[in-house]
């Protein structure tokens, strides 16, 4: 993957902020020159003021630096205030594109990522930026235009000496070409390891209860303290080389300075130079040293910033979902029917080794489809197949008759209800959770789902009702209330397919039982793929699908499977022990 210009991504998220930082620059140029103005003041002090006595000069000086620092707060307000809206409003966008960029990643890219590392280019690698484009950027720019001001006036007051100092420039651009690059680089290695941190912790906080159950507190401090040692010893390095840089810079300057004052002081005594201008010429110089080394240190700041720029940029060159692989005529029906169909479909996962293989499946609308096998048979790759959370290698899936690539991808799930294994409910009430994904619900549909998932009764118990707070993932419900707030859920908008994937799986019997009751209610009308792992979840099937290793070895009703023999007897054996 070729790595975008940091500065030409930057700019492409500026463009429509140009009149703000047009006047940001204007600002900060004229406090820049503001700022140039005062070491040329010394000259009038000590030729006009101190050798030839001039008191109405003294006035003039005195008023002229009042005017000059007065003039300078101001336009440094205006400078600020305009760098500072323009490059928030740059970093917000770049924040909130990054964001919906990273939703619309495929699940594999996803999956295959540490959430604690995604979330640290929206929050480290943003805020470096954030930080980078409304105060450094502003502070290198400002030092640099005052750097070029003072260099101009030593220029006019004697070009001579002023050659001296332009011997050790070329020396200080070099220094300053090969640090970048190292601090390029340092800066990167400082917010990998950073977001190494940021994951480390939230992988441990997010199973925290696995962590205490294991007794492996030592082992993820273990894991964060070395994460934080790298951090430490990529943020010595930037420190070690910015330091280094800049008293090496240092010593050169005030080498020149000693020059400068040595031939200087030469010319003062052969009558070619004035005192003032010798004065205001070392001024100027001493003056300039503190420009330069600002930038030193600004510099270890924008590197860094140009590598969350280049992290950042990084991210926006991974593939999205596409929304239509094909072009359909653009008769898109309001509701489908349900009915699908896999043709040749094969599917396996990056390694390489097939999940599913030549799978040809015909399910008629409002079908109720039990998919059944061990673990790793391809159950749930087969079910996420159908909305697009992966694409098939090969084949193609059909319902009613369309392939779902000519679907538009948000139109294509929303006509799909799903109910996942692990019910992760968001924050938020019990009302917003069910109609979830909904714009201005209507809680007669909010309640109607209720019903149907059977859990109408329990919610209109609670003092709060349905504006009932469930907490982060919802901790305040049992396991078996959040999966039938899931099943609301993922009926409320009507959906013609219905897929439950392990939906009673880590429920006890009792719980199963009344969450099974509200699946046969969701289910009515619908086409339902009922992915199990407890065969009693698919009893009541129309068909049962027995998969093993990617391929469909067996097909019928519970009584027609048990009567055969085979592998969904035995797995019905071995859970329940007779044969019913």
């Amino acid at each position: 993957m070729n790595k975008k210009s940091p500065i030409r991504f930057l700019v492409k998220y500026t463009k429509k902020y140009w009149l703000k930082l047009f006047l940001a620059v204007v600002f900060m140029v004229s406090s820049s020159i503001l700022n140039v103005l005062p070491p040329y003041l010394f000259k009038s002090v000590v030729d006009d003021v101190l050798i030839s006595k001039n008191m109405l000069m003294l006035n003039v000086i005195c008023l002229s630096l009042i005017l000059i620092f007065g003039l300078k707060a101001v336009t440094t307000y205006f400078q600020h205030y305009f760098m500072n809206e323009a490059g928030q409003s740059v970093v917000m966008d770049i924040r909130i594109d990054l964001y919906d960029h990273m939703q619309r990643m495929s699940l594999k890219r996803i999956y295959a990522s540490r959430i604690g590392e995604l979330m640290s280019r929206i929050t480290g690698d943003a805020a470096v930026l954030q930080n980078v484009v409304t105060s450094t950027f502003i502070d290198l720019m400002f030092n640099f235009i005052t750097f070029l001001g003072m260099f101009t006036f030593i220029l006019y007051i004697n070009w001579k000496l002023t050659c001296l100092i332009i011997l050790v420039l070329p020396i200080i651009g070099y220094m300053l070409s090969f640090a970048s690059k190292k601090l390029r680089r340092a800066g990167h290695n400082v917010q990998e390891h950073l977001a190494d941190i940021t994951a480390t912790a939230q992988e441990a906080f997010s199973a925290i209860r696995v962590v205490r159950s294991f007794a492996t507190e030592d082992e993820e401090l273990e894991r964060f303290t070395k994460a934080s040692r790298e951090n430490y010893k990529a943020l010595l390095q930037a420190v070690s080389v910015q330091g280094i840089l800049a008293g090496v810079i240092e010593v050169f300057l005030i080498f020149s300075l000693a020059v400068v004052f040595w031939f200087g002081g030469q010319n003062v005594l052969n009558g070619t130079l004035t005192p003032g201008e010798l004065i205001s010429f070392i001024g100027y110089i001493a003056f300039m040293v503190q420009p330069i080394r600002s930038i030193m240190n600004q510099m270890t700041s924008i590197q860094t910033g140009f590598a969350s720029a280049e992290r950042i940029s990084e991210m926006f060159e991974v593939p999205v979902e596409d929304s239509a692989i094909t072009t359909s005529d653009g008769n898109i029906p309001e509701k489908i029917s349900g009915a699908i169909k896999f043709e040749h479909v094969n599917f396996h996962y990056e390694d390489n080794q097939e999940v599913l293989k030549d799978i040809n499946l015909e399910i008629k609308a409002g079908e109720k489809i039990g998919i059944v096998g061990s673990t790793g048979s391809g159950k749930s790759t087969l079910s996420d197949l159908v909305p697009r959370f992966y694409e098939p290698v090969s084949g193609r899936i059909l319902i009613d008759g369309t392939d779902i690539r000519e679907f538009p991808l948000k139109y294509l799930r929303r006509q799909i209800g799903i109910v996942p294994q692990e019910c992760v409910l968001m924050k938020g009430t019990i009302a917003f959770n069910i109609a979830y994904g909904l714009k201005n619900p209507d809680i007669d549909k909010i309640i109607e789902a209720a019903e149907i998932a059977d859990i109408r009764e329990f919610i209109e118990s609670l003092p709060e009702k349905y504006d009932t707070e469930v907490g982060e993932r919802g901790v305040t419900l049992s396991g078996g209330q959040r999966q039938r707030v899931a099943i609301a859920r993922a009926v409320i908008r009507d959906p013609r397919i219905l897929i439950l994937d392990e939906a009673t799986s880590s429920l006890d019997i009792a719980v199963e039982r009344q969450v099974q009751k509200a699946i046969n209610k969701a289910m009515r009308g619908r086409t339902s793929l009922i992915i199990a792992h407890r065969l009693s979840t698919v009893r009541e099937a129309d068909r049962i699908l027995v998969l093993k290793d990617g391929i469909f070895i067996q097909s019928g009703t519970h009584e027609e499977l048990i009567k055969k023999g085979g592998l969904y007897a035995d797995l019905w054996r071995m859970q329940y022990g007779d044969i019913v």
